[in-house]
């Protein structure tokens, strides 16, 4: 039974799974709009929505701590200076989940998870 055992595995080593957890908040920020499975976008919403929290605190605490999770400086960056000052009267709810249909070659469900205030 699974009680009150969070978080979704893919089949994967831990480590492997947060490397594509890492991989997958990095490219969310640097393109602000990402397609996936579905559940693999409901696994990186909260990670996603806490980089952006970091990213509106803005101290240098916060940004070691965004550069601990999200190997690339550029992607920190643009967290800080760009993405997070969006959201600044927002509480939180800072990606959306739309469910796209099944992908053609295994049937998986798929989902775009993007910024709700998407840049230009």
């Amino acid at each position: 039974m699974r009680h009150r055992v969070a978080g979704r595995k893919f089949d994967r080593p831990g480590d492997e799974r947060r490397a594509l957890l890492r991989g997958l908040v990095g490219d969310l920020i640097r393109h602000e709009r990402l397609k996936t499975t579905e559940a693999k976008a409901k696994e990186v919403r909260p990670i996603a929505e806490r980089m952006i929290t970091l990213g509106k605190d803005g101290t240098l605490h916060a940004r070691r701590q965004a550069l601990a999770y999200i190997d690339d400086k550029d992607v920190v960056k643009k967290l800080f200076d760009d993405v997070a000052p969006r959201f600044g009267a927002r509480p939180g709810g800072y990606t959306r989940i739309i469910k796209l249909g099944p992908r053609l070659g295994d049937g998986a469900r798929m989902a775009q998870l993007e910024l709700v205030e998407r840049g230009g």
